[in-house]
């Protein structure tokens, strides 16, 4: 699997985490217990550093990136959609990020809150805990959500990273 150093400055990636073969981790990236990271993500750590929580789900073709001076934090029990982008901003535990959506520099999605599909969380925007955040610009619905609603999303990546370790083999 693609996993690299930049200069001096390795990825760390617990050794319980499962990264796909044809994701890209590069450079200042903590991964931590049963994470998983799946085919065609992007982690690139050539800032400030990006933090992924344990039993987190970085799904296919995601893209997580940071600035020079601002970090990129997502939290445990979290799921990150596919084709999603996060950049600079904070994504707190068991919050779930919709698929194709994008969230922004100093962005902070708030505890099991959800940003839906496609949607843009612009700079600065505070996504309240247990909300949802829809369209574009995203707009709140406070209260939406019910508490540990996402967690389980989370647990069933977790079970599939756990599979994918123990079986997944290329072919031909």
């Amino acid at each position: 699997m693609p996993i690299y150093a930049l200069g001096d400055i390795e990825p760390d990636i617990h050794p319980d985490a499962f990264v796909h073969p044809l994701a890209v981790i590069i450079g200042r990236v903590s991964i931590g217990a049963e994470s998983s990271i799946w085919p065609g993500a992007v982690l690139r750590g050539d800032g400030a550093g990006i933090t992924i929580g344990d039993r987190t789900s970085i799904q296919d073709n995601a893209v997580i990136h940071n600035t020079d001076e601002l970090t990129t934090t997502v939290g445990n029990d979290v799921t990150v959609g596919h084709l999603a982008h996060l950049e600079g901003c904070t994504i707190e535990d068991e919050a779930l990020i919709g698929v194709a959506s994008v969230v922004l520099h100093e962005a902070v999605v708030g505890r099991g809150a959800l940003v839906g599909a496609s949607a843009v969380v612009t700079n600065h925007m505070k996504i309240p805990p247990l909300a949802l955040a829809v369209g574009v610009p995203a707009k709140i619905r406070e209260g939406h959500m019910a508490e540990g609603q996402n967690r389980e999303d989370a647990q069933g990546y977790v079970s599939r990273g756990h599979r994918y370790r123990a079986e997944m083999r290329l072919m031909g």
